[in-house]
């Protein structure tokens, strides 16, 4: 379970609201529950892309028109007797707001208005419902979330990221005294993405110096022999370098498995990562390198939680938990731990507490 809070600047890095003008005045902390967050998101993000106006494209038309527009569709104007009635079909080109992140925008909308957001958040939902009547609604179960974003779209990312998030099926719930709010996924695959992406793209904001990335790793094959193999997509490479340190983000309800009454890390994520090690080395020859792995479970309310390092066959592979349920600025730290450990920077004490000034104050997400 993830305080409301978090999962807030989770999306802020995960989509990169970080870097974009016009978040100064959000706060997280406002907000009681997902369906809440979501739709203030929503309200503050579709009143900012409003002053810089809604996405258009380009959208086919195809009809009967009295005076001919476009290109004359001579074979549907005889087969559907257009003709008599003096019209012609044509179809032509028309600059429409209806656009496909526009119509996800619109159907969350409409979406979160039956949640649990509250009365005012509905309330300014209706409000800029107003400015989509020319966009039509879409199906959000079948909607492909791999969008790419360019300087015309940037605007969008975080409130795809919202619509995302709504669309997730999350469930709120509370702690013991009823007073903090957390939120619980029913999907774990959906919230391991958004933790996948909060990682890499926390360290590539904050870790200016490394190079950071998630790169398919090729196999060392002795011949040219790759029918059938699978791809090996990482989800975090950080390096300086041929120093390259290969994060695994593990989102599991047990971070742990059990056999014969003992508990062990989950073997499969084990082999995975010792596979991408290995083979990362072996690109590299005989050049000097170091090559580490680690495997970054999102910490659950398991008693025995996985924290060890261990030397493989020459290199080093560590397993570790980040507890999302904390305080913001304790998750920063613990991430900014790992990168210093394996990439020491000498003025980290200092970006850490510029990173603090910067997301605690007004400024936070105009620069």
């Amino acid at each position: 379970m993830i305080p409301v809070r978090n999962v807030y600047y989770m999306l802020a890095y995960a989509f990169r609201a970080l870097s974009e003008r016009g978040w100064d005045s959000f706060d997280a902390e406002e907000f009681d529950n997902a369906d809440d967050l979501c739709a203030a998101i929503l309200c503050h993000g579709i009143g900012l892309q409003l002053k810089r106006g809604l996405r258009q494209e380009y959208i086919d038309r195809t009809e009967s028109l009295p005076s001919p527009r476009g290109k004359i569709e001579l074979s549907q104007s005889l087969r559907t007797r257009a003709l008599m009635r003096h019209q012609a079909v044509c179809t032509w080109s028309d600059l429409s707001p209806d656009s496909e992140m526009n119509r996800i925008l619109k159907s969350t909308m409409l979406l979160l208005l039956q949640s649990d957001a509250a009365s005012e958040r509905k309330h300014g939902l209706r409000r800029l419902l107003a400015y989509f009547v020319d966009v039509s609604e879409t199906d959000l179960a079948h909607v492909d979330w791999s969008m790419r974003f360019d300087r015309t779209t940037k605007g969008y990312r975080m409130l795809m990221g919202a619509c995302w998030l709504a669309c997730s099926g999350l469930l709120q719930k509370q702690n013991d005294n009823g007073k903090k709010p957390f939120v619980a996924f029913e999907d774990d695959q959906k919230m391991s993405h958004l933790y996948e992406k909060f990682v890499l793209e926390y360290y590539r904001r904050e870790r200016p110096d490394l190079k950071v990335g998630a790169p398919y790793i090729e196999w060392a094959l002795d011949d040219e022999v790759n029918d059938l193999l699978p791809a090996m997509r990482s989800d975090v490479v950080l390096s300086q370098g041929n120093d390259i340190l290969i994060i695994d983000c593990k989102y599991y309800g047990h971070d742990t498995q059990v056999y014969m009454g003992k508990r062990s890390v989950h073997s499969h994520n084990l082999y995975q990562i010792f596979t991408y090690v290995k083979n990362q080395e072996a690109a590299l020859g005989e050049e000097p390198h170091r090559v580490s792995g680690m495997l970054l479970y999102a910490r659950t309310d398991d008693e025995i939680q996985p924290d060890a390092t261990y030397h493989m066959s020459g290199n080093e592979m560590e397993v570790h938990t980040l507890d999302l349920n904390q305080p913001f600025e304790d998750i920063r730290a613990q991430l900014d731990s790992i990168a210093q450990e394996h990439f020491p920077q000498h003025d980290l004490q200092a970006n850490t507490a510029r990173l603090i000034t910067e997301l605690d104050s007004p400024d936070s997400f105009g620069e």
